[in-house]
């Protein structure tokens, strides 16, 4: 799914990048380039550079860099396609998408976002203005919201009626709304009698929000004494999906850009009460546990997650998945230390100073689940300290970063009066039960390089997490399911399937390089495992007798491992390249492969991997390797 290329660049030829940017940053005109502050990091001294004639900018403090489109997308926090739609409309261009009926579907998802505005505004102006409303304004007052929060957050009532909202709005009439936007918006059904009926009733409604603004949903609570369960959310449809959905984010997300952090809690009202104690940096999930897609999301923010609800819980479900973000992401999760039971809304309107206290001394994950071990434990006999320690240790053994795991075996070894060497043994162990786990589990935690991680509709791609299975990625111990290795076992196995561009240069790691430069040596097979150095023949023993009956008869899927494979090789090429910016004279052409490797990244991420776009970022990667 995407844009086609022609218009793609059209919008980038026809964008007149100092206007764009003009309108976020003031910029003075210096020689041939124009020069203002970043808009990306503080500073005193302008460092942001802008070249007109190529259509780049770049910061020589933060190393920010890219193009006309790269900037709406950092500065808006908005994908590809979005950014591109909001530059062609500046500029009268109409554009084509690639997939068939794609921009029907576009129209189809414009449609649903205005008739979720007109149910936003339908129902504020019901909790506003009707008597009926009058226990749910009275439940607000209660909680301390009054009229100014109730607008900001816009706030509404459903009515304890069949089909208010559906008669009011004419859905089904000549001029009103058509019934099929009103249910694919998630506003209403067809019930058993096929009358069309309200899909919420008798509720206090939080609309919910994309990053930009637009309406995408709702989430429903009953005034206390009523029936049904406290909060009914929007069925997933083409605009809103809980796993991807953050409430609050839409007006939080500058001040979680500012402060480098945002916190998640679980409700509508926590994320209220957070912004009425002053700190306006909170957003909520939508009735369902924190997703690495929520995780994703919120990294393009701010590298620092506060976890505002029971972590102690979130450690009994994901912990093991938030020391993997940490590593995979680069994030860094940290625990508020909120008094036990607490509810941040509530606590916001009872001691206001105590939640901002909470924040400001939130512990890291791993710091806070280590001490609630031992704070639980029986410390005052040695069999209780070794018992705890290797609790501990366990805990440890979740994290992927072989340095941080043995600073943490130090402090517990320390604090348990237990060996450190014991310790370590524990988490070895720990981790080869880990390991064997996910070797015998077929689509289990660890993600698939060409499907968790990857589906259709997902702007998920982060090549990072694909190693982020509790092995060390060492010479002797690389990354089991990584792509790389993936490639390998189509090389050995389906070699029809390994696109002939592909050369030893795109793999990273040592061992995978050299399994692969000696299936391109060696004539057949069982040369190459009679003579070929053990490393090299302990993996292609492995691999040949390896099944993935899926990636061995799916084309698509080894497409997508191709082009995956690519992103990685142009992720490290990037990489380098900014490198050399922050070490030498950052010249017009070194900016110029920059912008043009990442705009030809963001291109097959958000074509979801297609082998066009990856065969075109392969022709850029090729004068570097």
């Amino acid at each position: 799914m995407g844009i086609h290329d022609e218009d793609v660049a059209r919008v980038r030829e026809a964008t007149d990048i100092v206007a764009v940017i003009s309108e976020y940053v003031q910029l003075k005109r210096v020689g041939r380039r124009w020069q203002g502050l970043c808009p990306f990091h503080a500073e005193k001294t302008p460092s942001f550079s802008v070249n007109a004639e190529m259509g780049v900018y770049h910061c020589f403090g933060c190393k920010a860099s890219g193009d006309a489109i790269t900037f709406v997308r950092e500065v808006e926090h908005a994908d590809f396609v979005e950014a591109v739609e909001r530059l062609a409309a500046r500029s009268g261009i109409v554009l084509r998408y690639t997939s068939p009926g794609e921009g029907a579907d576009r129209q189809k998802r414009g449609k649903l976002t205005e008739a979720l505005e007109q149910a936003v505004e339908w129902y504020h102006q019901r909790l506003l203005t009707s008597p009926d409303a009058g226990q749910a304004r009275g439940y607000l007052r209660h909680r301390g919201y009054d009229g100014d929060v109730v607008r900001q957050y816009k706030l509404g009532w459903a009515p304890d009626d069949w089909d208010a909202l559906a008669a009011d709005l004419g859905v089904g009439k000549d001029g009103g709304m058509p019934v099929q936007v009103f249910s694919d918006a998630g506003l209403g059904f067809r019930n058993k009698g096929r009358r069309i009926q309200d899909s919420f009733r008798a509720r206090l409604l939080f609309p919910i929000f994309d990053p930009s603004g637009k309406p995408v949903g709702f989430g429903g609570r009953v005034l206390p004494g009523g029936e049904g369960p406290k909060y009914k959310n929007s069925v997933d449809n083409a605009v809103y999906r809980k796993s991807r959905v953050l409430y609050g984010l839409n007006w939080a997300k500058q001040d979680i850009v500012n402060a480098g952090e945002v916190i998640v809690c679980e409700g509508y009202t926590d994320v209220i009460g957070f912004a009425q104690a002053g700190i306006s940096r909170a957003v909520a999930t939508c009735g369902t546990a924190l997703t690495e897609d929520h995780v994703r999301i919120l990294r393009r923010f701010a590298p620092r997650i506060v976890l505002a609800f029971d972590a102690d819980s979130a450690g009994q479900t994901a912990a093991e998945r938030f020391s993997q973000w940490e590593h995979a992401f680069e994030l860094e999760v940290a625990v508020a230390d909120l008094p036990p039971g607490a509810d941040p809304g509530d606590l916001a309107q009872s001691d206001p100073d105590r939640l901002v206290a909470a924040v400001e001394g939130a512990v890291d994950f791993m710091d806070f689940r280590i001490n609630r071990v031992l704070g639980e434990a029986d410390l005052s006999t040695v069999k209780g300290q070794v018992r705890a320690g290797e609790r501990a240790a366990r805990l440890v053994a979740e994290h992927p970063n072989p340095e941080i795991r043995d600073k943490y075996l130090v402090e517990v070894s320390d604090r348990c009066s237990v060996n450190a060497d014991h310790l370590r043994g524990v988490v070895a162990a720990a981790r080869r039960r880990g390991q064997r786990q996910t070797d015998r589990s077929a689509g289990g935690d660890a993600p698939h390089p060409a499907d968790a991680g990857y589906e259709s509709g997902s702007d998920r791609g982060d090549y990072s997490a694909l190693g982020g299975n509790g092995v060390d990625d060492s010479p002797d111990n690389p990354p089991p399911n990584n792509v790389e290795r993936q490639v390998l076992w189509l090389a050995a196995n389906e070699p029809d399937g390994v696109w002939p561009e592909i050369g030893p240069e795109l793999f990273h790691h040592p061992l995978y390089r050299g399994v692969f430069e000696a299936l391109l040596e060696y004539p057949d097979m069982d040369t190459l495992l009679a003579e070929a150095e053990p490393g090299v023949n302990a993996l292609m023993r492995e691999l040949v007798v390896d099944e993935d009956e899926e990636l061995r008869t799916s084309r698509h899927r080894q497409d997508v491992v191709m082009a995956i494979l690519l992103y990685e090789s142009a992720q490290r090429e990037l990489t380098y390249l900014e490198r050399q910016a922050r070490t030498g004279s950052a010249d017009d052409d070194l900016l110029r492969r920059v912008a043009s490797l990442k705009t030809k990244m963001d291109r097959l991420r958000e074509s979801e991997w297609d082998a066009g776009q990856a065969r075109a970022l392969l022709e850029l990667l090729r004068p570097a390797t």
